[in-house]
């Protein structure tokens, strides 16, 4: 009698080959890349439990998502959604105004590159991970299924145990709710072109001297700034210029940037010089580009986000000016 081998049979291979792709999945559903994690980890210990029933009546990656996509389903049952401050519904609001701060709020995370597969950077990029959250949890998951993985309408109805016509009709009330609100998945360059380059080391140069003028000639015109957990969101350059020049506590040489990539976008780990002289991790920014400008800027104040990202907890006194 011959024995079909299949993937489960060595399942430490199978949990390193689907981790990362999984883990994307698992954050764009639930925007929080440690809720992900977690995520991930019960797909594949439902997986495990399950391995003896796997029929293969479709691929093994097909059924992990099929089981990861529930286990979201499940854990997004009854728990609001995880907005950026420029999503609540509040108007933009003067640089000036007190700033309020609200813990309660579980807000949207930025993912690592490295932690996830970013082939199709559109469908990781913060703007479009954002805009999924103004979705119920099962219009979510039809959106990400039929225009992410592309999978057919009977594929969606199997896994989420639904009819075709219902998944069709989920998806497109998905779309019109995103349409409505002005959210789209729009493109991005694959690679930042030689002026972006030189646009991010003069970011970084302009921080480092806090040369607000410098920072300001960057945005665009219509820029928007954001800095969870703090409410209020910030829109035009010079506005978003006297939040800097005002509300930052750093002065000159008081905040080295460290590069990172979030998201499928360039990203920085900002440090603050502390009364010891050394640097402490103060804000993790993401950026959004539009040709030589930048027009976004989600700048996180969950210092716990640095090792997630691989950056260390402090910078010595003597570390180097930019180049």
């Amino acid at each position: 009698m011959t024995t079909t081998h299949t993937e489960l049979d060595d399942f430490p291979a199978l949990t390193q080959r689907y981790q990362r792709e999984l883990l994307a999945h698992c954050y764009r559903m639930c925007g929080s890349v440690h809720e992900a994690e977690d995520l991930v980890q019960e797909t594949f210990l439902r997986a495990w439990r399950a391995a003896a029933d796997f029929q293969g009546r479709s691929s093994v990656r097909t059924w992990l998502y099929r089981i990861a996509t529930n286990v979201c389903l499940t854990n997004l049952e009854g728990r609001p959604r995880r907005p950026l401050p420029a999503g609540l519904g509040t108007a933009d609001a003067p640089a000036g105004d007190a700033l309020e701060a609200d813990h309660e709020i579980a807000w949207l995370e930025p993912v690592p590159d490295a932690a996830v597969l970013v082939t199709e950077r559109d469908s990781i990029r913060l703007a479009f991970i954002a805009a999924l959250q103004h979705l119920p949890a099962r219009q979510r998951a039809v959106l990400i299924l039929r225009d992410v993985l592309r999978w057919s309408a009977a594929e969606v109805a199997t896994a989420l145990d639904t009819s075709s016509a219902a998944v069709n009709s989920a998806l497109q009330r998905a779309h019109a709710q995103l349409a409505s609100r002005g959210l789209t998945e729009e493109t991005v360059e694959p690679d930042l072109t030689p002026a972006q380059q030189q646009l991010l080391e003069r970011y970084v140069e302009a921080f480092w001297h806090k040369d607000v003028d410098t920072i300001v000639s960057m945005l665009t015109a219509e820029a928007v700034w954001e800095m969870p957990p703090f409410t209020s969101w910030f829109r035009g350059a010079e506005n978003i210029g006297w939040l800097i020049g005002n509300e930052c506590p750093g002065g000159s040489c008081d905040m080295p940037m460290l590069p990172t990539r979030a998201n499928g976008q360039p990203a920085f780990g900002l440090y603050m010089r502390t009364a010891a002289g050394d640097y402490a991790p103060f804000q993790l920014q993401v950026l959004d580009l539009d040709g030589d400008r930048v027009r976004h800027v989600s700048a996180f104040f969950d210092v716990t986000l640095f090792a997630t990202f691989g950056l260390p907890d402090r910078l010595p006194a003597d570390h180097p000016a930019p180049a």
